[in-house]
């Protein structure tokens, strides 16, 4: 499967986005999918998750309330939902497809990487 990621940008602080990871390939349905970010010097680290039928979903605790994870099986499609962002969630965002059914919050769980799409947030 091949994913593409969309969405980001330069916004200010409290500002909103929304995030799309696009599939195409083998049925996207069986797929977990999840959204992680890396910062500039920093790890990648685990955003959301997202389980293949939708119905189950995690998130960091440095999102959880602000962020929003959610799927489109028709579309082939996972949106991330950002609200009330903070400079700290500047990074470059990336999204990932894992086969082992999920959702799963460690990289090494996922099969497949998006290019990435960077996020800043301007205090």
């Amino acid at each position: 499967v091949q994913l593409q990621a969309s969405g980001g940008g330069l916004v200010q602080a409290g500002d909103s986005l929304r995030l799309s990871c696009a599939a195409s390939g083998r049925a996207f349905s069986s797929y977990g999918v999840g959204w992680f970010r890396q910062a500039l010097g920093k790890e990648r680290e685990f955003v959301a998750a997202i389980s293949r039928s939708g119905s189950t979903t995690y998130y960091a605790d440095s999102v959880k309330g602000r962020f929003t994870i959610s799927r489109d099986n028709a579309k082939n499609t996972v949106y991330l939902q950002m609200n009330s962002l903070k400079p700290e969630d500047t990074a470059v965002y990336y999204c990932a497809a894992a086969a082992v059914p999920g959702p799963h919050t460690v990289t090494l769980r996922y099969d497949y990487w998006g290019q990435g799409t960077q996020v800043t947030v301007s205090s």
